[in-house]
């Protein structure tokens, strides 16, 4: 990439993956790079950038995808797009290069982790896989309405899609609904298919009898097998962190 044209410009996009798919496409094929990019919802106008709006090409966005798959290989794929998923002010800059280099070296791009957006996606990678890991055995469902079951997370990643695909699997008979309450979104399954969507657009019904029974129970059965004497707070904290202790029923 040492022949490819940084340009003095700001890439606007609609912060999707295929918005950034879409960015990469073109970078690659004009050799390249503008001096930031930013997903429109976090932009702050100022008359120091000058920007340019990029929209997202779903068919560019494709092509870019199986390219990465049969040029590179399918790690690539997964490091970005869960590098994409972190919460990181210059994901999309390390994203692009590594994509764009990843297609002239091919799969041995993934062994440059001397080279710093090669070592900033992948470090990006573990970064939301962790949380998603944690967050599938921390997340509680509670019943609210008639046959409909609902979680409330508050992550630091936007691990929503993948998080709601593992329960999905798990689950696949089950309505639920999964809220980011970070980011005002909420995964809804109604046992076929997905949506997500802003929460700010439904409203969620309240805990059902049965749930707010089952809920005393849970926390009279954890309070009983405690034992307080042996209470270590800092133990639990590492395999259960306390920022994520808001979004558990036995929370006192």
């Amino acid at each position: 990439m040492s022949n490819w044209k940084l340009i003095n410009n700001t890439y606007i996009y609609d912060g999707t993956f295929e918005g950034l798919l879409t960015i990469v496409f073109d970078s690659y094929l004009n050799k390249t790079l503008p001096q930031k990019i930013i997903a429109s919802d976090s932009y702050i106008n100022n008359f120091l950038d000058n920007t340019t709006s990029i929209k997202t090409d779903y068919e560019k966005s494709q092509k870019v995808f199986d390219s990465i798959v049969n040029n590179i290989c399918k790690d690539a794929l997964y490091n970005s797009y869960y590098a994409f998923l972190a919460k990181d002010g210059d994901k999309e800059m390390n994203i692009l290069k590594y994509l764009c280099e990843g297609f002239e070296m091919g799969p041995e791009i993934n062994n440059k982790i001397i080279t710093s957006h090669v070592f900033k996606v992948i470090n990006l990678r573990k970064k939301s896989l962790s949380e998603c890991h944690k967050l599938k055995g921390l997340l509680r469902f509670k019943e609210v309405g008639s046959n409909l079951c609902y979680a409330s997370i508050h992550p630091d990643n936007n691990i929503l899609e993948p998080l709601g695909k593992h329960f999905i699997n798990r689950l696949p008979t089950m309505q639920f609904i999964i809220h980011d309450k970070n980011r005002d979104l909420c995964f809804i399954y109604n046992s076929k298919e997905y949506r997500i969507i802003n929460s700010k657009n439904i409203s969620i019904p309240p805990i059902s009898s049965d749930e707010t029974v089952y809920q005393e129970l849970w926390k009279l059965f954890f309070n009983t097998i405690s034992i307080r004497e042996r209470s270590n707070s800092r133990c639990q904290m590492q395999f259960m962190p306390k920022k994520y202790w808001k979004d558990l029923i036995e929370n006192p």
